[in-house]
């Protein structure tokens, strides 16, 4: 069990939001200590924030391994070999990272040498092709599926929004390997329905958008799309039946009749949280990826694609999650399911709940600082936002109680000390 006291903790709140920033996400989370920004589009994931974004992981994880999901993790740097293979090297997305000979400026020796070209990876479907076609040889190997969490690099040149949009960034990439077509759109609805089941669980109503497929493949893709005023993505949507497409179809027109149910869509700003991609056989023959069918043939092994930005996802949970006070968590990703704060000096007894907590398996953030008002320890509580407030004074100890709150709700209550724990 993770013991965490606000009095160690090396970060700090500040009074004000970060000037810099404009948006929600970004506002809240440097000024409640979860993040700190080093560069536009570049951030440090402190204690708080590296919490939930553990918690975060470990959600997806979970639904990833439920649906067969086989977690690798494979290099950041990735040589130019494997992105020519596909065609992707010219893609202006990545950071380029080019040799010793070629670089047109002073270095100085400890700097690292390359010997070739590499980019810093902005996806791995090259790798990972490249890795299963050195295993797979029949149909007795397929279908199988495997997933890495790793960091990604965008040469993103509107770095800007937060974790929204940036330059490194946490992502979660699941590539499946099938027979046939069909297979892959049976896995391709697995996934689908993990998509939802992640992001139920982080409190946010997704819709399931049809999309253009980019660099990453030319057919049609799906998007998870998460209604919201900030966001970069406009989605032409039935508010009936939730057919949604990405605008940059430019299939439909506000008023134009949804082809599934008949009834108007509209359009709305979005966040896009998750994708899935059926790319075919394209990785496949570059890379030599093809497996022995039942009656012998030779024949190139179909692959889907499938992302999440953790960092993204945060950053989501929080411009819905939120008042003017902070941040408003979920209970699943909550950095810790309890803020107790002590006041009046009763640390005793403050101590003995938060050993209490601690051994009944309740995670708490323990405010034991002697140097803030109990206003200052409020409005930490209120913008670092776990789901319920405790808190032990002089006034409630009187009752041989401890005060709760739920952060979503205005009102508190005295609850026995003798039952706050099995009430939590």
């Amino acid at each position: 069990m993770h013991r965490l006291k606000l009095s160690k903790l090396f970060t700090k709140t500040l009074r004000e939001p970060p000037r810099d920033e404009v948006a929600v996400n970004a506002k809240l989370l440097e000024q409640g200590g979860f993040i700190f920004k080093n560069s536009a589009g570049v951030y440090s994931f402190l204690p708080l924030g590296w919490r939930v974004a553990q918690n975060i992981i470990n959600i997806v994880k979970k639904e990833m391994n439920q649906i067969d999901g086989q977690e690798v993790f494979m290099p950041a740097l990735i040589e130019k070999k494997f992105m020519e293979a596909s065609g992707r090297w010219e893609v202006d997305i990545g950071f380029k990272v080019v040799s010793q000979n070629e670089l047109n400026s002073k270095v100085q020796d400890s700097s690292f040498k390359f010997q070739d070209s590499f980019v810093l990876g902005w996806t791995h479907e090259e790798v990972i092709t490249a890795i299963v076609a050195k295993y797979i040889n029949s149909y007795r190997d397929l279908p199988f599926a495997t997933y890495q969490i790793q960091t990604k690099f965008r040469n993103e040149p509107r770095a800007k929004s937060g974790l929204l949009r940036g330059r490194e960034f946490m992502m979660k990439d699941l590539y499946s390997f099938h027979v046939s077509e069909e297979d892959l759109l049976n896995y391709y609805q697995k996934v689908k329905d993990a998509y939802f089941k992640i992001f139920n669980r982080c409190d946010l109503k997704s819709i399931y958008t049809v999309a253009a497929g980019g660099d990453f493949t030319l057919s049609d893709t799906h998007e998870f799309q998460v209604l919201s005023d900030v966001g970069e993505d406009t989605i032409a949507i039935c508010l009936k039946c939730e057919y949604a497409e990405n605008s940059e179809l430019n299939r439909l027109k506000a008023g134009d009749a949804c082809p599934k149910c008949g009834e108007p869509v509209t359009f709305k700003k979005s966040v896009e949280v998750g994708n899935i991609f059926p790319l075919g056989t394209k990785y496949a023959e570059a890379f030599n990826l093809y497996f022995t069918d039942h009656a012998g043939n030779k024949k190139p092994v179909v692959m889907g694609s499938y992302g999440i930005g953790i960092g993204r996802l945060m950053a989501t949970i929080v411009e819905l999650h939120n008042d003017q006070k902070g941040i408003i968590w979920p209970e699943s990703v909550a950095p810790f399911r309890v803020q107790l704060i002590v006041l009046d000096d009763k640390f005793d007894e403050g101590n003995k709940l938060y050993t209490n907590l601690q051994a009944s398996g309740i995670e708490v953030l323990y405010d034991d600082r002697h140097d803030k008002t109990a206003g200052e320890r409020f409005a930490d509580a209120d913008l670092i936002g776990c789901p319920v407030r405790l808190v032990v004074s002089e006034k409630t100890l009187k009752y041989d109680s401890v005060e709760i709150k739920k952060r979503q709700e205005s009102k508190n209550e005295l609850v026995g000390l003798q039952n706050i724990i099995g009430m939590l």
